[in-house]
């Protein structure tokens, strides 16, 4: 390898573009925009920003590679990276293996925009404050230079001391720093003569750091050989963010797959599958996971010796199949009621997927068919109670394993939960110690919802949206509102210790939640048909006012308790 020195300009307007791009190897852009304000800030501190290491590839054998281009405009709705055009460029090209963190937030803070949301969606540029002292500054994790994302320069931010706010990036259209000087020279007029002295001095400094000073330090490696560069890569790259085996297959995949870009492929896909319903949060992990699961014989573990040439095409070979039992399994959980909250274990998805797979059963999620409603509300139980269990444990990799070998010896149609559980220990009922730890679950909590979607078996939650519920409205349970009544501090303590608990919670689909809002639960109930409080295990009492929620309470618990005991998987009706 060879060492090298150029310019921040040269790097942003002769290189990024032209004939420096990023290998499909390299993982997205995740900077904030304090981290690029950060990084300007370093430059006029002359601190020392790292060395960069680009690969340069013989122009012959630039599209053996896919690559793709720097971000310039960076927007939160759409953060990918574009695939490069390289039908004309006429010369070696070079990708860059360490450093596309900074040499892309230098792009944006200099030729283009960041794109975020804050209340509303922001486009913003890379400004500097002209006025800001620079001797004042005593802690040294603080910028030494005001560095600020603004919308545009009439923006005045909330800070101490004179503002004047410089464009950063229109540093690159002065080739001579006194024609910079001269250019904001007449903008300083409402300037003390101090602080036009200063702004001058800072314009130069920007100048000289951005355009003249060659503190861009990088290494060009040449070689060809495509293991060697991957192993460099991963070795450059143990620091930062953390480089996950995942990433490393994705990149692999990339450059190996026969077909298709793997890279937009997965990412596609990930983006699809986060619009389902109200939005889920999987990422490309839980993708490449899934894809390495649902692919017969493949390891499951991430290690890169798994990574050869054949098992990736063998994810190529199945990637259609792959993507759709995923997509049915998401789309299932999401009919009984499960969002991105109280999905606490994503993987739990896999088993569900590889069954969907193997049974191939067309119309499945919509089917009518007695039977496969039976086993849908059966698998929506088995998840609840291996996610409430904590049936995958720490060794993930293990009971994923197991999970495989039993769906796929699984001579039934219908999904194996009986031998999963006993095959995992899994005890598909509560005891009474845990009864009272299920009943004290707290309202909107990651196990919420979980637990009180086994109060409703045989629910139709196909086409609904279900809601938790205070029985008794919350708004009522403050302690100002308490004391106001006239309770003393003990009940208002009991109060207080059972109104955000299963006690008095309930699913309603949103309908019911909307009209329900926050009416008195003694004037709710009148409205009620027959059924509801069977549905709800409401207890029979007398009086449904607010004095007696305690009652309410101790009467509620003992059919909540007597339901969780009844908790068991419904049997198939011969056809």
């Amino acid at each position: 390898m060879s060492y090298q020195t150029i310019t921040v300009r040269d790097v942003i307007t002769e290189k990024i573009g032209r004939n420096t791009f990023l290998p499909a190897i390299q993982r997205e852009y995740v900077w904030s925009p304090y981290q690029i304000e950060k990084l300007f800030d370093s430059l006029m501190c002359e601190y020392p920003i790292s060395s960069f290491l680009f690969w340069r590839i013989r122009e012959e054998n630039k599209k053996m590679w896919t690559s793709y281009e720097f971000i310039r405009d960076y927007d939160g709705e759409h953060p990918h990276n574009k695939t490069a055009n390289l039908d004309g460029v006429n010369q070696d090209i070079y990708l860059v293996l360490d450093g596309q963190q900074r040499i892309t937030s230098l792009n944006i803070g200099l030729r283009g925009s960041f794109r975020y949301f804050y209340r509303k969606w922001k486009k913003t540029y890379l400004y500097l404050n002209l006025l800001k002292p620079t001797d004042e500054n005593d802690n040294p994790e603080e910028l030494t230079y005001q560095f600020l994302f603004k919308e545009d320069a009439s923006y005045m931010p909330k800070l101490n001391g004179p503002q004047f706010w410089f464009k950063v990036g229109e540093i690159l259209n002065y080739d001579d720093a006194e024609d910079a000087k001269d250019a904001i020279e007449p903008t300083l007029l409402n300037c003390t003569d101090e602080e036009k002295k200063s702004a001058l001095r800072m314009i130069g400094k920007l100048h000289s750091r951005i355009n003249v000073s060659k503190i861009i330090n990088f290494y060009e490696e040449k070689s060809d050989n495509y293991d060697k560069v991957l192993e460099i890569f991963i070795r450059t790259n143990t620091g930062g963010a953390k480089l996950e085996y995942s990433d490393i297959l994705l990149s692999t995949a990339t450059a190996k797959w026969r077909e298709l870009n793997a890279r937009e492929e997965i990412h596609s896909f990930t983006d699809n599958i986060n619009k389902i319903g109200s939005g889920y949060n999987f990422g490309k992990d839980f993708v490449m996971k899934g894809a390495m699961y649902l692919t017969e014989d493949l390891p499951i573990q991430y290690k890169l010796s798994s990574f050869t040439q054949s098992n990736l095409e063998k994810i190529e070979d199945h990637w259609e199949t792959t993507k759709e039992c995923i997509h049915q399994s998401i789309q299932l959980v999401h009919s009984f009621g499960f969002n991105d909250k109280n999905l606490v274990t994503k993987l739990a998805l896999l088993p569900i997927a590889q069954h969907l797979k193997k049974t191939k059963r067309n119309g499945y999620l919509t089917s009518s068919n007695i039977n496969d409603v039976i086993e849908q509300n059966n698998i929506q139980q088995w998840l609840v109670f291996f996610i409430w269990k904590n049936a995958l444990g720490s060794s993930t990799d293990t009971v994923l394993s197991t999970l495989r070998k039993i769906i796929e010896s699984n001579s039934s149609k219908y999904f194996p939960h009986e031998e999963i559980n006993k095959q995992l220990g899994i005890e598909a009922s509560f005891t009474d110690d845990e009864i009272i730890n299920v009943l004290t679950t707290n309202y909107s909590t990651r196990y919420s919802f979980l637990i009180l979607s086994l109060l409703y078996p045989g629910r139709d939650w196909k086409g609904n949206r279900f809601n938790e519920d205070h029985i008794f409205p919350q708004s009522e349970f403050t302690k100002a509102k308490l004391t106001k009544r006239g309770y003393d501090e003990e009940k208002i303590t009991k109060y207080q210790s059972y109104y955000n608990t299963i006690y008095n919670l309930e699913l309603l689909d949103d309908i019911e939640n909307k009209s329900k809002n926050a009416t008195p639960f003694d004037v709710w109930i009148t409205s009620r048909d027959a059924n509801f409080k069977q549905r709800h295990s409401i207890p029979n009492l007398d009086n449904y006012d607010f004095d007696h929620f305690i009652e309410f309470v101790e009467a509620r618990k003992e059919l909540l308790a007597e339901k969780f005991r009844a908790v068991k998987f419904i049997d198939f009706i011969d056809n």
